[in-house]
C-alpha cells in the first residue's frame, strides 16, 4: 500500500513536472500548442486540458472538489483559453499538495465509492488504489505532453523525479 509520504512526494513531483512543461508550452506560439499531432486528444493543448480534467473529477471523489463542468468527451476543449489552462493549472497543484499533506495512513486503506460516467456504475476499491491511478494518469498524460512539446521544437527541463522534487524539503531524506 502507498503511504501518505508518497502521496506528498508524488503530489510535488506533479506541480514541479508541470511548472517546468507549462513554461516549455510557452515558448511556442497557440497554433503550435494546438496542432494535432495524432496524440490520443491530438494537441498540446488538448491534452492538458484533459489532464486537468482528470485531476479535478478526481479531486471530486478524494476532496469534494466541484466537478468538471463537462464529461470525459469534452475534456479536451474543458479550457479553452492558455492563460485559463496554465492558471487552473497552478490553482489545481496547489491544491492537490495541501490534499496529499492532509493525508493519513488510515485514509488511504479506507474504500473510496463513486459513480463512474466511464463505466455507468458505481464501484468501490481502496483509496489507495485509486490514488495511484490518479497519479498514474498525471505521470501518463504529461509523459504524452512532454513528447507533444519535443515534437514542435521545445525544450523541457529534467523529469527524472530524484532531481525534480526537494525531497529533503518534504522531509523524506535526512
Amino acid at each position: 500500500m502507498i503511504s501518505p509520504d508518497w502521496c506528498r512526494m508524488m503530489a510535488a513531483y506533479n506541480a514541479e513536472m508541470n511548472r517546468r512543461l507549462y513554461r516549455a508550452a510557452d515558448t511556442l506560439d497557440d497554433a503550435a500548442r494546438r496542432l494535432d499531432r495524432g496524440a490520443f486528444f491530438g494537441s498540446l493543448h488538448r491534452t492538458l486540458s484533459h489532464l486537468l480534467w482528470g485531476d479535478t473529477q478526481w479531486m471530486s471523489r478524494f476532496d469534494g472538489w466541484e466537478k468538471p463542468p463537462v464529461g470525459i468527451k469534452g475534456s479536451p476543449d474543458m479550457v479553452a483559453d492558455w492563460a485559463a489552462l496554465k492558471a487552473a493549472r497552478v490553482e489545481a497543484d496547489a491544491r492537490i499538495e495541501a490534499w496529499a499533506g492532509r493525508l493519513t495512513p488510515e485514509h488511504l486503506a479506507e474504500p473510496l465509492v463513486w459513480f463512474s460516467g466511464a463505466t455507468q456504475q458505481q464501484l468501490t476499491q481502496p483509496r489507495w488504489i485509486t490514488i495511484t491511478h490518479f497519479f498514474n494518469h498525471q505521470t501518463h498524460h504529461r509523459g504524452q505532453a512532454h513528447a507533444l512539446i519535443t515534437a514542435s521544437g521545445a525544450t523541457t527541463e529534467d523529469t527524472d523525479l530524484p532531481w525534480a522534487v526537494d525531497l529533503k524539503g518534504l522531509g523524506l531524506l535526512p
